[in-house]
C-alpha cells in the first residue's frame, strides 16, 4: 500500500504518514512549546482588548465634546430624565393621572347611564327632539 501512495503521490511519503494516522514524529520539548504558543495568544489578546478599550475612550471623548459644544444629552440621560419628570409629576399631583383608556371605550357607568334611544335623540334636529322628550 505504501508503494502505491508513494507512486501516486510522486515520492511524497514523509507526510502521507501522518495523515494516514500512522506513527507521528514525538517532539520532547511540545508540552513547553504548546505552553508559549498559548501564553502568547493570551497576550496577544489582552494586547488587543486594551488597545480598543483605548480607542473607545478616545471616541467617547470625542462624541462628549459634540455633545457638549451642540447642547446634546446622551440617551441614557434622556430617559433618566424623562422618567423623572414622570415620577415627580405624579409625586405632588392631587388629580390622578389620566387612564390609559380613552372616555367612551368600555366605561361600564357611562353605558349604564344613556340608553341607545338618547344617543339617537342627541342627533335629530330640534322639535323632534321636543317631541321624543315629551
Amino acid at each position: 500500500m505504501e508503494f502505491v501512495m508513494k507512486q501516486a503521490l510522486g515520492g511524497a511519503t514523509k507526510d502521507m504518514g501522518k495523515m494516514l494516522g500512522g506513527d507521528e514524529e514525538k517532539d520532547p520539548d511540545a508540552a513547553k512549546k504548546e505552553e508559549e504558543r498559548r501564553e502568547a495568544l493570551r497576550q496577544e489578546e489582552e494586547e488587543r482588548k486594551a488597545k480598543y478599550a483605548k480607542m473607545e475612550a478616545e471616541r467617547e471623548a470625542v462624541r462628549q465634546g459634540i455633545r457638549d459644544k451642540y447642547g446634546i444629552k446622551k440617551k441614557e440621560e434622556r430617559e433618566a430624565e424623562a422618567q423623572a419628570a414622570l415620577e415627580a409629576n405624579s409625586e405632588g399631583s392631587l388629580t390622578r393621572p389620566k387612564k390609559a383608556i380613552p372616555p367612551g371605550c368600555g366605561d361600564a357607568a357611562e353605558e349604564e347611564d344613556e340608553s341607545i334611544l338618547d344617543t339617537v335623540i342627541k342627533y335629530l334636529p330640534g322639535p323632534l327632539q321636543d317631541i321624543f322628550k315629551k
